[in-house]
């Protein structure tokens, strides 16, 4: 009999082992998988453009650090660094002000149409501007004489990221008591006031996630700047300026600077990640308990 109760205990002990040794190799895949191109760019940009094409190890043999130099004097990197941030800001920002107003008013207000206008928002967070879209896009903003600004692009990026935004925020809006509100409205406190004063401050959280969204892909958009900045390339952004140095002046394929150029357009986005990474895990948080 002991022997038997021995044998199952063993067995109790090893699933358990082998469960979580299963899950802790499927999540080392994972981050192995998404790291690894990361670590690919980072050591290739320190190579030479001969060794990153005929080399098999991903250490540099040689460090070649010039390659950082020389891809931001060849790719104007100073003025393309300027249009991502100025896409980038400007699109979150109107983004956080225009998708907590609605948010605000469609989470505390009843109206004639509210929901329809929820439904229309939960459809269309599943349809994305593609190539189909970008010809009438251009005529529309050169119809308005914004095809030779960068305001062509902050605007379309922020209609096309309206919805899922409201959508989330609305949720948090929701989660708000409105005893604050009618505390406020005792105090003197009008529609817009209780949105500046009480709601905003308490959507910090959600904000943080849309803001950290908004700016991770209106930095990291690639297709609908090229094709508005196709006949003015002094308003390319990073990651439209960075192919242009993978060709050098004979024709011949420089990745290396490429890698550089692709290492210095992957800073600011970590550097704002690593700024907002509390109130982001925090509005992920709230959201999937309010939710």
């Amino acid at each position: 009999m002991s022997t038997i109760a021995a044998k199952k205990g063993a067995s109790v002990r090893v699933g358990p082992l082998l469960a979580w040794t299963i899950v802790w190799i499927f999540l080392l895949s994972i981050v192995i998988a998404i790291l690894y191109p990361v670590v690919f760019t980072l050591f290739g940009s320190f190579k030479s453009n001969f060794e990153l094409l005929n080399s098999t190890s991903i250490w540099p043999k040689e460090w070649h650090w010039k390659n950082y130099a020389e891809a931001w004097e060849r790719a104007n990197f100073a003025k393309y660094t300027w249009n991502s941030l100025f896409i980038s800001i400007a699109s979150t920002v109107i983004n956080i002000i225009v998708c907590s107003m609605g948010a605000y008013a469609l989470g505390r207000r009843m109206f004639p149409g509210r929901g329809l206008i929820m439904a229309v928002l939960a459809v269309t967070m599943f349809i994305t501007i593609g190539a189909i879209t970008y010809r009438p896009l251009y005529d529309m903003m050169r119809e308005v004489h914004l095809h030779k600004s960068l305001w062509s692009i902050v605007l379309i990026f922020v209609g096309t990221h309206l919805s899922f935004n409201i959508f989330l925020l609305e949720r948090f809006v929701r989660s708000i008591p409105k005893d604050l509100d009618e505390a406020a409205t005792i105090d003197g406190c009008g529609f817009f006031g209780i949105y500046w004063r009480i709601i905003l401050p308490l959507l910090t959280p959600g904000l943080g996630v849309v803001g950290l969204f908004t700016f991770r892909e209106s930095w990291n958009q690639y297709v609908l700047p090229l094709i508005f900045t196709m006949t003015n390339p002094d308003l390319r952004p990073l990651t439209v300026g960075v192919i242009s140095l993978k060709y050098s002046a004979n024709a011949a394929a420089e990745w290396h600077l490429m890698l550089s150029g692709s290492m210095v357009s992957m800073l600011p986005i970590l550097v704002v990640y690593f700024l907002m990474n509390k109130s982001f895990i925090a509005g992920m948080t709230s959201g999937s308990v309010k939710g």
